[in-house]
């Protein structure tokens, strides 16, 4: 077979001082332009092993991990394995950690992950798997942990340990305080991680207190390590990690002492780094005008200072002589920036009619836009823009709302019971088939098996009801209103299927059939459950094979966000502000949505409710704009725009 040793090479090591970059950094890491792209990378440089070790007759030991993080890596190497022969006869694996207690059988125990994304798909031999027991005797608990570490020292440890990074800075289950010289054992749970995994587990009572781990001395044993992170949500613990001091409280920061580590990230997981953040602290710099934008709001945000205030002064101070060099003078560069950020803000989303358009974001023309709005979920439209909804309505465009997912697997079980009590009082349960057999299905629920396809389309019914109810509150008629149900969400379960021919095609029809002259679309990444992330690849996708299109030339994409971030100040190409009225009936409109508050289950890192963290990012986007001399507004929308 053939392995692609480019993909390899991104991720050969290079020791500190050996990259310009180390000024700040400790770990080595490579920068990928999106998952998908780092973990080809990484199931081939796998697959580059194991041949290796095959043309030498010898074991190639694997050290592997779960989560989602590495699901792609598992997906690609099963395709190796489909299509070009790749084979996993010679392959010892040994897995990181595993809940306890918990039974093989578990549909959230790693032993069942394991199995179902590459085991079972490939050839590797049933007595080379190792995972730690999760159903051990707590009396012998300890010994087989032993045991388990006994065997990695026997098979002469570990050839290639793959990891990812929890919220806390874990590695396998090492939580905060584990010591560099610990090995395989049994650690009690840190409270984030398991309210992390709460949402897999149907709630934190149901998420096992204690889990056996491979110990930090174990991991660093390994002849070579890769972690790989992804999204936003894991950006502020990885410039932790590779910035910070070794400390125990951050057990990620003890791969600086390996001599063989490189660190796999996209761009928001490596947005927080400070050669990403503010390069010109690190080197000196190409001043492209986006890097431009992005230093001079920096340096107000810095400086404490609005954009006109900013002197020669402060931009040495700062870092920032050579732009001064190369632009001339602090006023310059002042005015350019402050009227970049003056002509993003527009009250008019879709374009203000018979209006000079030179410095809009919007085109003036045509006046009437028909325009679809893609929400991931069935809220994320008014979470994130329902302010800018509003307006398009309210302004006269052809608005559309396309729900790209049910959304069915965030529905409760017990709120699900109440809508179906409910239809049971008022239809008499006692002479209705649908009620009876619903009622029946919900006795025999076991959480260990993906919900039953009854349960799955009444949840999704649920928030179906809901998203009419707000969108017709904004004025939306019910035809313009499109439940795609993509398939790759319809699972049953928290865990997705890839993205499917059919997910894309699904969506193509529903651009072409409209012929949009705007699309906006959910670029918020730091989705903890990843389905933002996918819904936005089957957009990409779709647009993609539509390019062509004669339509598509005056088709812009805009891109929210909003649900768990907001864009940088000096992203922002379209902020549209709203009034304190208009905030209250965006607000009005996420209310509609009541199977999602009061305790939403898939709120990640955030606690506050959508309706709160939505309204306190609107009214900080228009608190940043004040601050750097703009105008004063309550709250305000931001958006990105796509080219495709």
């Amino acid at each position: 077979m053939m392995i692609d040793q480019e993909k390899v090479k991104l991720l050969d090591y290079k020791a500190p001082g050996s990259f310009e970059e180390t000024r700040y950094e400790k770990l080595h890491n490579v920068i990928v332009d999106n998952p998908s792209e780092g973990s080809i990378a990484i199931a081939h440089c796998i697959a580059n092993l194991i041949i290796e070790k095959q043309k030498k007759k010898q074991p190639c030991v694997l050290g592997l991990a779960t989560g989602s993080s590495p699901l792609s890596v598992y997906r690609e190497l099963v395709r190796l394995h489909r299509e070009e022969g790749l084979s996993f006869e010679n392959v010892i694996t040994f897995n990181l950690d595993e809940y306890y207690p918990i039974g093989k059988e578990d549909l959230q125990s790693y032993n069942y992950f394991m199995r179902e994304n590459l085991f079972k798909f490939v050839d590797i031999k049933p007595e080379n798997i190792n995972i730690p027991d999760g159903e051990v005797d707590p009396d012998e608990l300890r010994s087989s942990c032993i045991a388990y570490e006994n065997k990695i020292k026997k098979l002469g440890g570990i050839d290639l340990q793959i990891l990812g990074i929890g919220r806390t800075g874990h590695i396998g289950f090492n939580e905060p305080g584990s010591h560099l010289n610990s090995q395989t054992r049994a650690i009690t749970l840190d409270h984030l991680t398991r309210f992390d995994a709460s949402a897999t587990f149907q709630g934190i009572e149901n998420v096992p207190r204690k889990a056996v781990t491979m110990g930090i001395q174990t991991i660093l044993k390994a002849k070579k390590i890769i972690l790989m992170a992804w999204g936003t949500y894991k950006a502020e613990i990885i410039q932790k990690a590779i910035e910070g001091q070794i400390s125990e409280i951050i057990p990620t920061t003890y791969l600086q002492l390996h001599k063989n580590t490189t660190l796999i990230l996209d761009k928001e997981s490596s947005s927080e780094l400070t050669r990403i953040k503010a390069p010109w602290l690190v080197s000196s710099c190409k001043w492209s005008q986006d890097l431009r934008a992005k230093a001079i709001t920096w340096l107000c945000e810095k400086t404490g200072k609005s954009i006109l205030k900013l002197t020669d002064e402060d931009y040495n101070q700062n870092g920032m002589s050579d732009l001064l060099a190369d632009y001339g003078s602090a006023y310059d560069l002042n005015i350019e920036v402050f009227n970049r950020l003056q002509n993003s803000i527009t009250g008019w989303p879709g374009g203000k009619p018979n209006a000079d358009d030179a410095y809009r974001p919007e085109r003036a023309m045509p006046e009437r836009k028909r325009v679809i709005i893609f929400s991931p979920h069935p809220d994320d439209d008014v979470i994130s823009m329902g302010g800018t909804f509003d307006r398009l309505v309210s302004q006269g465009h052809e608005v559309h709302i396309a729900y790209q997912t049910s959304g069915n697997i965030a529905v409760s079980d017990h709120d699900a019971l109440r809508y179906l009590e409910v239809a049971s009082d008022v239809l008499d349960s006692e002479k209705s088939e649908v009620l009876l057999n619903l009622k029946k299905v919900f006795k025999r629920l076991n959480p260990q098996q993906p919900a039953p396809r009854e349960i799955c389309n009444l949840k999704g019914n649920i928030r179906k009801r809901e998203s009419l109810a707000a969108t017709r509150y904004f004025g939306i008629p019910d035809k313009q209103v499109h439940f795609m149900n993509l398939p790759f969400y319809e699972t049953g379960l928290i865990a997705k299927n890839p993205i499917s021919e059919k997910d894309v095609d699904l969506t193509i029809q529903l651009i072409e059939s409209i012929k949009p002259h705007q699309i906006y679309a959910a670029g918020d990444l730091a989705d903890p459950h990843g389905t933002h992330r996918v819904c936005l690849d089957v957009i990409f996708k779709a647009l993609e094979q539509l390019k062509p299109k004669i339509f598509m030339k005056d088709c812009w994409v805009w891109l929210y966000r909003g649900a768990w971030h907001e864009w940088e100040i000096h992203e922002i190409e379209m902020a549209v502000p709203m009034s304190p009225d208009q905030v209250l009936r965006k607000r009005k409109a996420i209310f509609y949505h009541q199977s999602q508050k009061d305790g939403v289950m898939f709120q990640g890192n955030d606690h506050r409710e959508f309706w709160v963290r939505a309204e306190e990012r609107n009214a900080d986007t228009a608190k940043k704009y004040k601050a750097m001399g703009l105008s004063d507004y309550e709250a305000m929308e931001a958006f990105k725009r796509y080219f495709y």
